[in-house]
This record gives C-alpha cells, structure tokens and sequence, in this order.
C-alpha cells in the first residue's frame, strides 16, 4: 500500500477488532467532568475571584454551584468527578484561611464588580434577614434557638443579614446570634457597608418586619434616606383617619406627611383586597377550630396575628371579637410605604417592590445552593460556609445576567445541568508518551452553550 511504502505509517490491525478496542481502551489515562469549571471557572474570573490565588477556594465556590453537599461529601465528589485528592481536614484549614485572611476581600472584589455592571454607582441597597438552622441540639454563643423561617424551631440557629443591589447582586453580608431580633442587624449592616467603601448617601429599602421606631430614629441620625414599609394600622389615629378617607380605587395611591421630614404613601390594589379578605377568613376559622378544640387558653388572649381577634367572656370563656373582626375589612388592600427620599410616590413604590430580589436571593441561597442546614459548629468555619455561599449566589448572578445578555431561552439551573455532563477525556497514542486532552462533546445542546460563551472544543 502507499501509506505504508511511502508514508513510514504504523498501521493498526484491523484484523482483530477485540485488539483494536483493547488498544484504544488502553489509550485512556482519565475521565473528568470540567463543563463547570469551564464555564462557572470563566465567570469566576471575570468576577475576578481569581485575584485569591486558592485552587482550594475555587474548587469550593464552583462546587457549591454543582454539588452543593457537606465539606465531606465535596471531597469525595472532587475525587471522583475532578480527580482531585483533597483531605476533608485540609478543607477544614482552608476555611480558617478564608474566615481570617480572605473574607473582606471576597466582598470587595464582590462589590467592584457589581459597581461596574451597575455603571459605576450604588446608591440603593436591599437589605432583609433570614435564619439558617444547624442539625443539632446543642446551643452555644452563636447558635441559638430562636424563630425560625424554615419552621425549625427545635434546632439551633444564626440570624444572616443580607445586602444587594438594584438587580439582586450581593453586596454584604454579617451573621447575628440565632435568637437576635432581626430589626437590631440592620444599621450593623448597613454601617459596616457604608464605611467599608466609603460611600456618602444610600437609599436602604427594607420591609416593615424590620421597622421600629428605634431603627428609624437611628437611620435619620445616620444620614440614610429609607423606603420602609409601613404598619398603617399602627399609625396614630389621626394619620389612620386620613389613610381611610382616601377612598382610593385599584391602582391608585395617594401621600400623607407623617412628619416634617416622612412621607406616608399609600397604595390601594383589588387583587390584594380580595387576598387579604381571604387571609382573615382563613384565620379566623383556624381561631374557631382551636376554640371548639378548647386549646386556647387565657395566654392566647394578644395582639399578635389574628389573635386579636380573641376576647374573654366572664372569666374562662374564649369567643372571637366579630366586630373588631369585620372592622378589619376596611383596611383591606391598603399598603403604605415610609419615606424620607425626594423621589416620587411612584419611584418609592417601584423602588420597595424590588424587595422581592433580596427574596429570592435566600430562596436560591437556600434550594439550588444548599446553605442550610449547615454542618460545622466553630463560628469561623459557619462564617466562611457562608462566605462560600455568598461568592456562588455572585456567579449565579452573574452567569443570569449573561444570559439575558446573550438573550438564551435556558435558565441557570439548566445551563449548570449542561455543564455536568461535558467530560475531558485524556489519552496516550501509541506514538509517544505525549498525554492529549480532548473535550467529550455529544450533543448539540452542549456544542451550543460552549459556543454561546466563546469556549473553545473539538
């Protein structure tokens, strides 16, 4: 044949196809999964998380993103997935690291970026609270008991306070003893943040869980404008006269000054009346239920909930107040917002609306990537789990941006199930000890997300 009279070729036997599957089997040096890290690693870096010269970090962060387990359970996934043979106590010390050397700078480089795809200002943060529970029953100066989000009353807790952008990028966060009134973290927060990068005016949005008199008092003091969620029914009486003489139709709103410096702006929606109407009636015939059940006792007789919807007849029997029941509806509907911003009523309302970002920063803190419940028991290496946390929530946030940049009808969670199945497969030829890395690229969905974000295969 010319190949082999002219080309000095090595040909393979083709004679014995068991051979020839043998031979190529044997080429096979390894099989890794790399799709996350070469589209996570690539936002990464564009973070410039990379400026932490950790492999350890990296792997940790990505992972949270893919693989979102314990310490132990990363471990084994990076061995058998990544081929990496990581020590679950050198996790352990790295997280030590992170928590003395590394934390602030994660957050700096966190807030650099996000100042850059915002067009280099932040002048209005988000700020709410959750609580993240441990699988023990053993309390300390940290974890403690307290009430709980996720309905884990029982078990230990800490109180995590979060801050992010206009978009729901992450800004900061700080991590409160498990039974600290949530309304008590926010200027801690907010403080920390403002001094931390110098920032001169903000504008905090948060809920009305977080109000208190105290709390408002000390933003004013503090130089912040607010939007603040308002409990109307708690306003003074006159102001509560003002707000139910409105009258307001669906959609309307109306501004009331509360004082020489507040506004009080009030919102009227349809759709919320009829929720609110149906809330109640849940509520008062959740009240019925106990009463006939005869658990309800003379504790129970307060204002919190629907509760007060209870009063004592004589001196043992619980009825339910129909009239104080029926006065509720006319509030029904009704919204209020808190402001010391020059902007307008709509800006206030639009601005307290996207609050809902900051929600749905913990519901995906919490589903996709797994921080609760958390594992380890030594406050440094609890505040590094959630620095962790913290930098996968950025590239979640980022990867989505990039998305809706490149206009892509898929979703994170389905771009990161892509990634998990493009492996790199290394091997040997008979013709030299050189090893060579191929991606394993089977489909058109993976060829397409590699294309989609410029990563080079085939």
């Amino acid at each position: 044949m010319y190949v082999q009279q002219y080309g000095g070729q090595r040909l393979l036997q083709f004679e014995n196809e068991s051979e020839l599957v043998d031979q190529y089997f044997n080429s096979l040096k390894s099989l890794s999964l790399v799709g996350p890290e070469l589209l996570l690693g690539k936002i990464f870096d564009e973070i410039g998380f990379n400026q932490i010269r950790d492999e350890l970090f990296r792997n940790l962060v990505i992972t949270r993103l893919v693989y979102p387990v314990s310490k132990l359970k990363t471990a084994d996934y990076l061995f058998k997935y990544r081929n990496e043979v990581i020590d679950v106590e050198r996790i352990y010390r790295y997280l030590d690291k992170l928590y003395t050397k590394q934390k602030d700078q994660v957050q700096q480089i966190s807030y650099q970026h996000s100042l850059k795809i915002l067009g280099g200002e932040i002048s209005v943060v988000f700020y709410d609270v959750t609580t993240l529970y441990f699988e023990s029953s053993q309390a300390d100066e940290l974890r403690k008991t307290g009430f709980s989000k996720d309905g884990k009353h029982k078990h230990p807790q800490i109180v995590l306070g979060l801050l992010v952008s206009v978009g729901g990028y992450p800004l900061a966060y700080e991590i409160f003893e498990g039974n600290k009134f949530e309304g008590h973290t926010m200027l801690p927060v907010l403080n920390a943040f403002k001094d931390r990068f110098k920032l001169q005016e903000l504008i905090v949005v948060a809920d009305a869980g977080l109000l208190s008199k105290e709390n408002i008092r000390q933003l004013k003091a503090s130089g912040y404008r607010y939007i603040l969620g308002a409990r109307i029914k708690n306003e003074p009486l006159a102001l509560q006269e003002q707000i139910l003489s409105l009258q307001l139709s669906n959609g309307q709103s109306a501004c009331l000054q509360k004082d020489p410096t507040t506004r009080l702006i009030i919102t009227y929606s349809s759709s919320r009346a009829q929720k609110d109407a149906f809330n109640r009636k849940k509520g008062l015939e959740k009240l019925q239920k106990q009463i006939n059940s005869g658990k309800l006792t003379k504790a129970n007789i307060n204002n919190r909930g629907y509760n007060k919807y209870l009063k004592m007849e004589g001196s043992i029997r619980i009825t339910i107040d129909k009239e104080k029941y029926e006065a509720d509806a006319v509030w029904d509907g009704l919204k209020g917002y808190l402001t010391n911003t020059d902007l307008s009523k709509d800006q206030v309302i639009e601005r307290y609306g996207d609050l809902w970002l900051i929600e749905r920063a913990f519901r995906i803190s919490k589903s996709d990537l797994q921080i609760r419940p958390i594992y380890h028991r030594i406050p440094r290496r609890i505040e590094a789990h959630i620095c962790i946390a913290f930098c996968a929530y950025k590239i979640y946030k980022e990867l989505e941006r990039q998305l809706k940049e490149r206009r892509s009808i898929w979703s994170v969670e389905q771009v990161i199930d892509i990634t998990k199945t493009i492996f790199q497969i290394a091997f040997k030829t008979h013709l030299s000890e050189t090893t060579h890395y191929r991606l394993y690229v089977q489909n058109e969905e993976q060829e397409e997300l590699l294309k989609m974000f410029n990563i080079q295969f085939g």
